[in-house]
């Protein structure tokens, strides 16, 4: 569940280049070496797996479920898998489709009669985040309510009467609200709990043993802690009621499960071969229902990231290749997007780098002060830098803010991603502007009045 948007254009920009370490010869061996940086700097720790050809090449934990304990990650740890859990809601869906129970075209005024412009919305606007409906994630006291249980009408009585965002079906606005719809007209339609028919009618029939809705009182085995970054320190991740996400990110698993929903999805045992293509194919901006379709080195893969509290979370499918990855990391935020198109790189022998191991020096708050003020990258978007005493920060429209480290008196690196800024300095010593590196590719931004 995306409960903050983490630096898109960051998280997105991914960094290639030709850097491939001498001596790793095995899969399992590129692999190690390539995530060693990010697990010692704490910019990862969790569980990875890789499988072609319907065998599982790797399958590895790195770093610490539980800091306090000193547990290590093993393969057997449970994450919660935050907006992964958006697929498995449209699995429902779709099998509910599929017996007539409901059709995806139904306008969900026939479950919510009194729903604001129910009558225009339909449940394929709503598994395609194209309904138009406010995510209620990023209203302003969202961090002050997520820490209260609430039940679906409760959540829903939260957006109901925002205006919408644009005509239903006329573009693309990611919405964990239209999520927590499809959790309640699921639970009307089939007459049980969402977490029991995920159980029944998806878990149990592809063999998912290790997965289910997570809930902070129980006892459950072997499930990894959430941690989050804060003022360059790894702290206990904030607290969320689980009733929070609900059909938008509340489900638990492991790689190993996530293997096998992986395995279930090439056949027919869930869902109609036809129905399975349509929740499949790309409605807007290549969201299709609950995955993105896209491609990678030139291959499709059908993918969908998540973050929640304490997780951020990748599974990645090469369908045309039988190629499948999993990025399960227990810090938020970590770069999943970057290390999942890395091993993807290492699977398919294309260019990757090692990321850089970089130790920041000291600069006089003087000298950082004089980069403060706001950047523009584009006209809708806009970096601010700010400072506070001797350290110095960046925050993108909308997004929230992030620490960077000098690495010289003009350049600073972030450690969230692969990412560097260079401040432009004048002869006079003015400040212009900044260019930000990512991805081999440098983006000017000037300085703003």
């Amino acid at each position: 569940m995306k409960l903050r948007k983490l630096l898109p254009l960051l998280l997105f920009f991914l960094f290639i280049s030709a850097g491939m370490a001498e001596g790793a010869s095995t899969i399992e061996e590129k692999v190690d070496e390539y995530l060693k940086t990010f697990v010692k700097n704490d910019r990862f720790s969790g569980v990875v797996l890789i499988a072609q050809n319907d065998e599982i090449v790797l399958s590895k934990g790195y770093g610490y479920a539980n800091r306090e304990l000193g547990v290590k990650h093993t393969p057997e740890m449970k994450f919660r898998l935050g907006s992964i859990t958006k697929q498995f809601t449209t699995m429902a869906i779709m099998q509910l489709h599929e017996k007539e129970k409901l059709s995806i075209y139904d306008p969900i005024s026939h479950y919510l009669p009194d729903y604001p412009d129910g009558d225009r919305i339909t449940i394929h606007h709503l598994m395609s985040h194209t309904a138009g409906i406010p995510s209620f994630t990023s209203f302003p006291d969202y961090t002050k309510t997520m820490m209260i249980p609430a039940t679906p009408e409760d959540l829903i009585d939260r957006f109901r009467d925002k205006p919408l965002e644009f005509e239903p079906g006329e573009k693309f606005s990611y919405s964990n609200s239209g999520y927590i719809l499809l959790g309640y007209i699921l639970e009307k339609v089939a007459g049980q709990p969402y977490e029991d028919y995920v159980r029944e009618h998806i878990f149990e029939v592809a063999g998912i043993h290790n997965s289910g809705y997570d809930n902070h009182s129980k006892i459950i085995l072997n499930r990894a802690s959430g941690y989050e970054r804060k003022d360059d320190k790894i702290v206990n991740a904030s607290y969320i009621d689980m009733s929070i996400p609900h059909a938008a990110g509340a489900l638990y698993s492991t790689v190993g499960d996530l293997y096998k929903w992986d395995r279930i999805l090439y056949t027919n045992r869930l869902l109609d071969e036809k129905l399975m293509e349509n929740m499949f194919t790309p409605v807007h901006d290549n969201y299709a229902y609950g995955w993105t379709v896209s491609s990678m080195f030139d291959k499709k893969v059908i993918s969908h990231g998540g973050g929640i509290n304490g997780f951020h979370t990748n599974i990645a499918r090469f369908v045309d290749d039988d190629v499948c990855i999993i990025v399960l990391s227990n810090i938020i935020p970590a770069p999943v997007n970057e290390i999942t198109r890395d091993l993807a790189a290492i699977v398919f022998d294309k260019p990757y780098e090692i990321p850089k191991e970089r130790t920041a020096i000291q600069i006089p708050e003087d000298i950082l002060k004089r980069y403060a003020g706001e950047y523009q990258l584009s006209p809708t978007f806009i970096l601010s830098v700010t400072v506070e005493g001797n350290r110095i920060y960046t925050q993108a429209t909308g997004q929230q803010r992030v620490e960077i480290y000098p690495a010289s008196e003009t350049e600073f690196f972030l450690k969230v991603v692969e990412a560097e800024i260079h401040f432009t300095v004048e002869d006079d010593g003015t400040v212009s502007g900044l260019i930000l590196h990512q991805g081999g590719m440098k983006m000017p931004a000037e300085r703003m009045e």
